[in-house]
């Protein structure tokens, strides 16, 4: 279905303040009057009787603007009858869809069943996506000390963590497992990305609908500007169809597939939703344990290159059109498995920042035993830590790991709760804990 372009207002497309425009006629959605009315009999097809209020929040547009001139528009074509009125104002009427609505709303749901709000055109998107995706936080030595207080960490590890961080590019984590990895990238996500964006619900190109909010992945902020899309004058400020989101961090792992990254079409429902990178848009998209999926590693990260250089992705419609759509996203790979196993050295010279993330000293070990013991508040006993380092990673050769001492200290947890007694660094319960942890490979 063609669609006219929403003419963004002068000086809105900022990287400093960015919010939607404000919707004052339906020509300001950038949508047509035949989609936006096809919208609305399918609403009244699977919801019944609705007051014109109950639609304009389900559209998520204004009533007195937008979705009243669609009303009665559709009543003059005998689509939907007005059953009565719950009060004062348009706004009140109950709105009824005939038989002659109900068959182009059947008309309509062979093509899409999408019922929700009303999207914003592609161009639209794209605009917002690349007014949005340079404000992200410098940091410095004393800003990451602080972001990082609750990992101890290598003195060369650190010095490379910042700028990575700054520089907003692809970034490459490797070494053994249990060490911080995913710590680390969740926490470079949280420190640099601390202002919000703006996304819409859906997209619409060429009459094909693409989802592009997701509950699981994206964190919603409350907006005190949308108390109420219609308000009690039937208008507000701004444009409903935009939700305010915190920037996203979006992990992946095992489950990726090469098909996970391109528009993922519902053939039953006769709509797509975006893909994980689409999604992480003005965020953070990580890939953890990379060299798990399912898919060869380097089939995965030839995925990437035209991204990582171009700062551009391409999506193909099931029609076989291809939308180029920015990739303003920092990428990080996570891999417990060697590099020299997993990428040539063509692709790690296209990755910006590599940091390895090496298993704990015995100093470091003990740094870490005795923050995890103040968060759980156990008396930390430096000579218990020694006797554990001695008897269960020195004679028995086991790696030192830096979630070990969490994994330990839950376990004396469990076993004090179970005995009724205060958890400690005991012999005893040291020795039950690595017993019940450890297991011979």
């Amino acid at each position: 279905m063609a669609t006219s372009t929403l003419k963004v207002e002068s000086g809105a497309l900022t990287d400093l303040d960015w919010e939607p425009p404000t919707v004052k006629s339906i020509e300001d959605t950038g949508l047509t009057h035949g989609f936006l009315e096809d919208l609305a009999l399918k609403i009244m097809y699977f919801r019944g009787q609705l007051t014109g209020h109950d639609i304009a929040e389900l559209m998520h547009l204004p009533f007195a603007t937008v979705v009243s001139p669609l009303m009665d528009y559709l009543k003059r074509e005998q689509m939907c009858e007005i059953k009565g009125s719950g009060g004062l104002g348009a706004a009140t009427y109950q709105y009824n869809i005939t038989n002659k609505g109900a068959s182009r709303a059947r008309e309509q749901l062979e093509r899409t069943t999408y019922v929700g709000p009303a999207p914003v055109p592609w161009e639209n998107y794209i605009a917002a996506i690349k007014a949005q995706s340079g404000k992200r936080l410098k940091v410095n030595p004393k800003m990451m000390t602080k972001a990082l207080a609750h990992l101890t960490l290598e003195e060369d590890v650190f010095r490379k963590i910042g700028p990575a961080a700054n520089s907003g590019k692809s970034i490459f984590l490797y070494g053994p497992p249990g060490n911080g990895k995913t710590t680390i990238a969740e926490a470079i996500g949280r420190m640099i990305l601390t202002n919000d964006i703006y996304i819409p619900y859906a997209v619409e190109v060429d009459g094909q609908i693409i989802k592009v909010y997701d509950q699981i992945n994206h964190a919603a902020v409350p907006d005190i500007s949308e108390k109420s899309i219609t308000g009690t004058l039937g208008s507000r400020k701004g444009d409903a169809r935009w939700i305010r989101i915190r920037r996203p961090v979006i992990i992946v792992g095992g489950e990726l597939t090469l098909e996970g990254l391109d528009l993922i079409y519902d053939p039953i429902n006769k709509y797509y939703e975006a893909p994980f990178q689409m999604k992480a848009n003005g965020g953070m998209f990580l890939i953890d344990d990379f060299g798990r999926q399912q898919v060869r590693p380097r089939d995965l990260l030839n995925r990437w290159i035209v991204p990582m250089e171009k700062m551009i992705d391409f999506l193909t419609l099931h029609t076989g059109r291809k939308l180029e759509v920015p990739f303003e996203v920092m990428i990080v790979f996570s891999t417990n498995l060697p590099p020299r196993d997993l990428v040539d050295e063509a692709f790690l010279r296209r990755i910006r920042h590599k940091i390895e993330v090496p298993a704990p000293t015995f100093d470091g070990f003990r740094e870490i035993f005795k923050k995890v013991c103040e968060r759980r508040s156990i008396a930390f006993d430096d000579q218990a830590v020694r006797y554990l380092l001695q008897e269960y990673y020195i004679k028995r050769n086991q790696k030192l790991r830096a979630n070990h001492p969490r994994d330990l200290l839950d376990q004396i947890i469990d076993i004090a709760n179970y005995m009724e007694i205060r958890p400690q660094l005991t012999k005893e319960l040291l020795d039950r804990a690595a017993d019940s942890y450890f297991v011979e490979l």
